[in-house]
């Protein structure tokens, strides 16, 4: 028992000797490091001129159409030679017409023609007798203005007989059915067998293969836009190709309050842009000075616009703040900066989708 009370006492006097000890040692306090959300590279708003352009949507058209059509009626279609798409040149032949009708009936204009001719002989003859007896007084005056009258009655229905004939061949002519221009066909109404009338469309010719783009803008916008003016028109998944504006419209819709821009497109055909197809074009109208970011600088939240703008630095280490921009223009990968920043603003690069206000960053060289 006596060992036992001793035994305790000893081990009480050495646990409160090292506790005193330990109190006279001051506890140091852990403060946890702080790492930053992200390495980041900066840039600056740079000032410089961008492209002043306006955007249109319009649709594309020909040109010109020219409608080709039957320039003699009743007669049958024996031959269609061309179809929708083909190209084709100034007079070539684009179908026939039976002409076996047209071909009677020019003959038998022929043999009155031969008729008239041979009457016409007859009173130049009875004419000039007529001129040798008058000194003789063997005919009397009506007798003479009656052989006189006689040939130049003769010779009008010679003249008329003439205009029969030239009017058989006019409409043996235009049995064939000829291009007026150079084009594309866009259009056939043309049936073989059947028996087209006098002014019937027959084709539809796109003259010289043009197109154009007839962009609709409003009052203000067409105030903007003059003849001249360089444009890009693009068609979605089928290809772009420059134009030139030709004409403004003289008038406005007046429903929509809207007028239409024509645009000539040179090569629209080699770009693969086919009539009726809706396009976009932007008209240039020149350049003007603007404050631009990178688009990888720009951050879209909820419908807004924001770039990261860096705090004070500490070395390396920055705070970012969230900061609400107004943007304008696009060029190329570039925006514009309406508002919110100024040019002497740290913004950063990239990697702006991985940030939050306050953030803490690492700034890097680039």
């Amino acid at each position: 028992m006596t060992t036992f009370c001793f035994r305790g006492t000893v081990f009480l006097a050495a646990w409160m000797f090292f506790a005193g000890c330990g109190s006279d040692v001051p506890a140091t306090e852990s403060t946890p490091a702080t790492n930053p959300a992200l390495s980041v590279t900066t840039i600056q708003p740079a000032g410089r001129d961008i492209p002043l352009t306006l955007a249109a949507n319009g649709s594309i058209a020909a040109w010109q159409e020219a409608i080709i059509g039957a320039e003699v009626g009743d007669l049958r279609l024996a031959e269609v030679r061309a179809q929708v798409g083909d190209a084709v040149r100034k007079g070539q032949v684009l179908a026939l017409l039976d002409a076996e009708t047209v071909q009677a009936d020019l003959a038998q204009a022929k043999a009155i023609l031969a008729e008239t001719k041979a009457s016409l002989e007859e009173a130049r003859l009875n004419a000039d007798r007529t001129r040798h007896a008058t000194s003789s007084l063997a005919l009397s005056a009506q007798q003479v203005a009656q052989y006189l009258t006689g040939e130049k009655t003769a010779q009008a229905k010679v003249e008329s007989a003439q205009a029969q004939v030239d009017a058989q061949l006019l409409r043996l002519k235009h049995t064939q059915v000829v291009a007026s221009d150079d084009g594309v066909i866009s259009a056939r109404n043309a049936t073989l067998g059947a028996v087209a009338s006098a002014g019937q469309e027959l084709f539809r010719l796109i003259r010289q293969s043009r197109l154009e783009w007839r962009a609709e803008v409003t009052a203000a916008e067409i105030a903007k836009l003059r003849p001249g003016l360089e444009v890009t028109v693009e068609v979605p998944n089928v290809g772009r190709t420059p134009g030139k504006v030709r004409q403004l419209a003289p008038t406005l819709d007046p429903q929509s309050r809207n007028g239409l821009v024509y645009v000539d497109l040179p090569d629209a055909v080699r770009q693969g842009l086919r009539a009726g197809m809706f396009a976009r074009g932007e008209f240039a109208l020149g350049a003007s000075p603007a404050l631009i970011v990178p688009q990888t600088a720009v951050s879209l939240r909820e419908g807004f616009s924001y770039v990261f703008k860096l705090g004070e630095r500490q070395g390396d280490l920055a705070k970012v703040a969230l900061v609400k921009v107004q943007l304008g223009r696009r060029s190329g990968d570039d925006l514009e900066v309406l508002a919110g920043i100024s040019a002497g603003d740290q913004l950063v690069a990239g990697g702006v989708s991985f940030l939050a206000d306050g953030d803490l960053v690492r700034v890097v060289p680039k």
